[in-house]
């Protein structure tokens, strides 16, 4: 991965309003669920409900896919990524930590929601991307390109 691909990967991830998540189910049909995320630099943390199918999923394989678009104002101007890593439910409090204050940074309201009793509920993901494919239709239609971080 260059310089230039790299820029446009962080620019994607640190702009994008939300992200969709695919995830194995234990029938081998991909489930596809839209959350909000935090990242720092590519690494991206997700919270989810500790008992919630998505985390029956990573539990059973950890191979997931995703999906992050920047805004747009018609189909010319399509930037987005779609990353295929893998998936972890973090037990380490530091990484823990560590995920919540980005968590935090992006959407302040998460200080108010891990301090209450439904926190305990909550189970925080960290998605570390292998191969990611550019999506930039200002290149030409349908334009990728695959890279490997």
């Amino acid at each position: 991965m260059d310089q230039s691909q790299r820029d446009f990967i962080l620019r994607i991830i640190d702009h994008g309003k939300d992200l969709t998540l695919a995830t194995v189910r234990s029938d081998g049909y991909p489930q596809a669920t839209t959350v909000g995320y935090a990242n720092d630099g590519m690494t991206i943390y997700i919270g989810i409900g500790k008992n919630s199918q998505k985390a029956g999923n990573i539990r059973q394989c950890n191979k997931v896919s995703l999906t992050i678009n920047a805004e747009y104002a018609d189909w010319n101007h399509i930037k987005g990524l779609s990353i295929g890593g893998t998936a972890e439910i973090l037990a380490d409090p530091a990484e823990i930590k560590h995920a919540g204050a980005c968590m935090i940074k992006r959407f302040p309201q998460v200080a108010d929601f891990m301090n209450s009793p439904q926190a305990a509920d909550f189970a925080v993901v960290k998605i570390m991307p292998q191969v990611i494919s550019l999506l930039d239709y200002e290149k030409g239609f349908g334009h990728t390109e695959l890279v490997t971080v």
